[in-house]
């Protein structure tokens, strides 16, 4: 093996040029493969990111006013969503559901703790709203809104990281009391939402909210999560469909009536995006691929010349006794070194471009921020994979060459000039 590694060291010596421009095609091929995938994954990344932790299999619905005249009624009507959508929702479509969390929004209020204050927007939420929304809180940081807080309507609240920052400083907030616009609650929990620091928003029990704030039973909106039943989107819009008629029939709108009762599924929403994302990597392994075969395509021509003008050396080998396999696996060798050598080099500065890329990429912090593209970086997995498409593209480059270069018959070789 040495000494068949020093020969194909000794020839690409003699053809410095041509085995050079042969690298460069093929290392520039697995560059730029790794470039495009890099960017398929920071774009994957940066859509993947702004769900954060919150669940992808939501629906949420809301309600306003009606658009369309319906069994009677005018249009314009306000429709109203309650308790009672909560019960039909989990009752008629538990097949289909794993729970469900009523909300009701309860605007901007003023928080205080002795001389300090915000102004925070405040929710009366159910226990499983912190699962929803990939809210966490962290060992010594109390807790979310329990069961137990919703049956006896406690008085209690959850605040934010930079809420508790603002209301409390360096001190511990649990267990301490603050003022909401008049009336005491406790804090039990402090969340955070990792990427939107300054979100100062405040959670009591749904419970709690409709009675000291007169909602009766009334909800501003409600969402659930679809469970394994619901596993594709033809799946979900057929649920979707016969839902939408029957909170239409509850209510006596138009199920088609969009304006009265709206939803947002956010689970379609995912398989959309996640549709493009999978159409975008298909997309940049197609053009990486041939963009690397084009380098492929130049080694086996380099290596089609590289027999023909050795053509002389070959017949005498074959002269003095060299066997056919010899001779193949030298040609075979020679384009794998090429290739690999090379294709290692595009292969090394392709993840190099792509984490230094990283470094400028990173989440943006905020309630409303969006990230089109994160950490265009390549797993080490892919890695690997080029790297065996390397090795098997330089056998292939190299096979035929080798063929052509074994069925050269020993006197027509020598005869060659």
């Amino acid at each position: 093996m040495i000494s068949l590694l020093h020969e194909i060291l000794n020839t690409i010596r003699r053809n410095k040029m041509r085995t050079f421009l042969t690298g460069f095609a093929v290392a520039w091929g697995i560059f730029m493969l790794i470039v495009l995938l890099g960017s398929g994954n920071g774009l994957k990344n940066g859509f993947t990111s702004n769900f954060g932790d919150r669940l992808m299999n939501v629906v949420q619905v809301s309600s306003w006013r009606t658009n369309i005249p319906y069994a009677g009624f005018q249009s314009g009507r306000r429709v109203y969503l309650d308790d009672r959508d909560v019960k039909l929702t989990s009752d008629e479509f538990d097949r289909y559901i794993n729970f469900v969390i009523g909300n009701v929004n309860l605007g901007s209020k003023n928080i205080s703790n002795g001389a300090e204050y915000l102004s925070s927007s405040m929710s009366g939420v159910s226990p499983n709203r912190i699962i929803v929304d990939g809210s966490k809180i962290e060992q010594g940081n109390g807790r979310f809104i329990n069961d137990l807080d919703i049956r006896e309507k406690r008085k209690v609240i959850v605040i934010s990281q930079r809420a508790k920052e603002i209301l409390f400083k360096n001190e511990t907030a649990i267990g301490k009391n603050v003022n909401v616009s008049g009336i005491i609650y406790t804090v039990v929990g402090v969340y955070y939402m990792e990427n939107r620091q300054d979100v100062t928003t405040s959670y009591i029990p749904i419970s709690t909210a409709q009675i000291i704030y007169n909602r009766g039973i009334n909800l501003s909106n409600f969402a659930f999560t679809l469970n394994e039943n619901i596993y594709d989107k033809e799946t979900s819009a057929e649920f979707m469909n016969n839902y939408r008629k029957r909170i239409a029939q509850v209510h006596q709108v138009a199920p088609e009536d969009e304006n009265a009762i709206w939803y947002w599924n956010r689970f379609e929403n995912y398989l959309e995006m996640a549709n493009i994302s999978k159409y975008i990597n298909i997309a940049v392994w197609i053009i990486g691929i041939f963009t690397l075969l084009s380098g492929i395509v130049g080694v086996s021509n380099i290596m089609l010349i590289t027999v023909r003008e050795r053509t002389r050396e070959f017949g005498i080998r074959k002269s003095i006794g060299a066997s056919p396999w010899s001779i193949l696996k030298l040609v075979i060798v020679e384009s794998i070194f090429i290739t690999t050598i090379f294709g290692y080099i595009g292969l090394v500065c392709g993840v190099g471009i792509t984490e230094f890329a990283a470094q400028f990429f990173t989440p943006s912090a905020g309630r409303d921020s969006f990230n089109a593209f994160l950490n265009p970086t390549v797993d080490i997995n892919v890695a690997v994979q080029a790297t065996l498409l390397l090795i098997i593209a330089g056998t292939v480059a190299g096979f035929f060459p080798a063929l052509k270069a074994v069925k050269i018959k020993t006197i027509e070789a020598l005869n060659n000039k």
